[in-house]
């Protein structure tokens, strides 16, 4: 099979939570123990780090593989979704996987997978094992895709695991409140392997700390161990970028960062990167001060990260990112209320298998909206999320593709105006 062969199977025979939603969803973890056994249990043969989280797993994972790249370390790195390329889900020291690896794997293993039927992302994860172990990386940073205990991930050992922090999202899934949620993602919690927990939050805190104590390992909650001094965003000729006095609330001692992405909900992303980072050196990971703040500062060039509070132009200033639940929208919309401009002009998609009232009453009124769909089954229809809208006070029409709606809002901002672009990954993706 040549790539584009590849692809069409993968993307059109196999189940994708992506493209179809819940009809793709297992709920055990049958399909990836048969998968990794035909492999000869990749995941066995790398050392990784293990990253689940409602929101900022992503960004961390990115973070973190930066400085282990930045430390010298061959460093694997497997995300989901992807936005422009299937590669970009599994990459070495920031290099996508090749097409003719892919082509080979699915080749070799066509007829087993035949028999085993798995889903797109089990079938994914067993690729980005077995790459990371052929490859013989130092250290994999993995992301899971939804969830935590039932993970097609989650068959992983690793050095440490971290859940970035917990909101209502995959609620038909991992459950209708904080503590369902939490215990869901707890599931990555393993005997003796450390866990870090991005944000402290009275509902779930005490499931961390009581799974922490039945499997016997250290639990950090990294807002207890790092505090925000200052923030402020710098331009050079370098770029633009977040920089962020944070200090280091055991020993008191301030450090200083760059980073490269400049949403500020990347501070709480900074806070997790550093404090896992401790962790790891007390394992005997060598890195220093200089690995960090370097990948911190590189993270998009090392790693090709995309989609998170990204500038697509700048006049008038065209933004995007991927934040599609309520808590991320929330950030989204504090950046856009520090971000300079006269009006604001939302294009926006959303799937539709998820509830979203309560999105759509946060956005701000005074925003002209152009409603679409992105060009996949979940999508929600323009007409209906137009409708759904108007019937709140937004303002704006609909149209019938992502690409047609950013047209219209180019031609009507004026340069002083600020264009975003969200509400789905997949309407991110599209541009």
């Amino acid at each position: 099979m040549n790539y584009t062969a590849t692809l069409e199977y993968m993307f059109l025979q196999l189940p994708m939570f992506q493209r179809i939603g819940g009809a793709a969803y297992k709920a055990n973890l049958d399909n990836t123990i048969a998968i990794l056994n035909l492999l000869d249990n990749p995941q066995h043969k790398f050392k990784s780090v293990h990253i689940a989280g409602t929101n900022g797993k992503g960004s961390v994972s990115h973070y973190l593989a930066a400085i282990f790249q930045r430390a010298g370390f061959k460093t694997g790195l497997y995300t989901s979704p992807h936005l422009k390329d299937f590669r970009e889900r599994i990459k070495i020291n920031g290099k996508m996987i090749s097409k003719q690896k892919v082509s080979r794997f699915i080749s070799n293993y066509k007829s087993d997978f035949e028999i085993i039927q798995p889903s797109f992302f089990e079938l994914t994860v067993g690729m980005a094992f077995q790459y990371f172990a052929d490859e013989k990386v130092d250290i994999a940073i993995i992301e899971t895709g939804m969830g935590g205990r039932l993970d097609s991930t989650n068959l992983l050992n690793p050095e440490l695991s971290i859940i970035t922090n917990i909101g209502l999202d995959h609620t038909q899934f991992l459950g209708h409140s904080i503590a369902e949620i939490a215990a869901e993602k707890a599931g990555i919690i393993k005997e003796n392997i450390p866990i870090v927990i991005g944000e402290t939050n009275s509902e779930s805190k005490k499931i961390f700390e009581t799974k922490a104590k039945d499997m016997k390992t250290f639990i950090s909650f990294a807002d207890s161990d790092y505090a925000i001094n200052s923030f402020y965003h710098v331009n050079n000729n370098k770029g633009h970028f977040l920089a962020v006095n944070i200090l280091n609330l055991q020993n008191k001692k301030e450090l200083k960062i760059l980073s490269e992405l400049n949403g500020i909900y990347q501070l709480k992303n900074i806070k997790t990167v550093l404090t896992a980072i401790d962790l790891l050196k007390d394992k005997g990971y060598k890195i220093r001060l200089n690995h960090i703040k370097n990948g911190i500062a590189n993270v998009i060039k090392l790693t090709g990260l995309m989609g998170r509070w990204q500038t697509l132009s700048t006049n008038p200033l065209t933004i995007c990112d991927t934040g599609h639940n309520e808590d991320g929208i929330k950030e989204i919309l504090k950046q856009i209320e520090l971000t300079p401009h006269q009006n604001l002009h939302f294009v926006i998609g959303m799937v539709n298998d998820k509830q979203i009232d309560n999105v759509l009453l946060m956005l701000p009124k005074r925003a002209v909206y152009y409603f679409c769909k992105a060009d996949i089954p979940r999508g929600m229809n323009e007409n209906i999320l137009k409708e759904k809208a108007l019937s709140i006070g937004l303002k704006g029409k609909s149209y019938t593709s992502v690409k047609n709606a950013i047209k219209a809002a180019k031609t009507k901002a004026n340069e002083n105006d600020l264009i975003f672009i969200g509400g789905s990954t997949f309407v991110v993706a599209e541009i």
